[in-house]
């Protein structure tokens, strides 16, 4: 699953569903190796995510596997990196030469891990010029506490305020990613799937799954 990005043809990404097999280390399946091989062939860089603001630098394929961080910056072709989530945004930045995978919970996000993955972009030569979102929770499914959510809309908003389906207070992660990217000079692309809502996604915070699905990207060789 994955938005055409046609002026970025050395781009390759996907989000992945149910039907691609749980992609996270702990608790994965056993064919675990050949799940991922099957989805982009060569060595893959996954994180320890902490929902922080820590980005790692991959320099050649593999790098940093296991991390303590939450984005993943590259400009190497072939390197495959990947952040997994099952309510969480799963975020791609892409620039002509170079791309990043973010894994950007509420937490994430007040810490500035969109900035962060674009600030290392550019520190590379690679100013991000496209955005993309894949499976995250909607707002009608995200009751969140009032003392949690004002800090995320003193930061990005009002527009992050929203409301259940019960009318309870909830936090619209689309709009909070939206608000951080649009700092960058980006209009997001949002694939508009809600995993609460999917059968072909997991959602922890609906049905206490424990599976998760990927954000996979790589770039093609010359």
């Amino acid at each position: 699953m994955a938005v055409p990005l046609p002026d970025l043809p050395g781009v390759n990404y996907r989000f992945t569903t149910r039907a691609d097999g749980d992609l996270q280390v702990g608790g994965a399946p056993r064919d675990l190796v050949g799940r991922r091989a099957a989805l982009a062939p060569g060595e893959w860089t996954w994180l320890r995510q902490m929902h922080s603001a820590d980005v790692v630098v991959v320099e050649h394929p593999g790098q940093h596997r296991g991390s303590p961080a939450d984005a993943a910056v590259t400009t190497v072709t072939g390197a495959v990196l990947s952040v997994v989530a099952a309510d969480c945004a799963p975020v791609l930045l892409a620039a002509p030469g170079g791309l990043a995978v973010i894994h950007a919970g509420w937490r994430g996000l007040l810490a500035g891990v969109v900035g962060a993955a674009a600030d290392t972009l550019a520190r590379l030569g690679q100013t991000p010029v496209a955005a993309v979102l894949g499976p995250t929770i909607a707002a009608h499914h995200y009751e969140f506490g009032e003392a949690d959510l004002a800090p995320i809309a003193e930061r990005f908003g009002p527009a992050v305020v929203a409301s259940t389906a019960e009318g309870s207070p909830a936090l619209d992660l689309p709009a909070a990613v939206g608000a951080a990217v649009g700092e960058l000079g980006l209009e997001l692309v949002d694939i508009g799937v809600c995993t609460a809502c999917s059968a072909d996604h997991w959602s922890y915070r609906a049905r206490g799954d424990n599976g998760r699905h990927a954000l996979v990207a790589w770039l093609d060789g010359p």
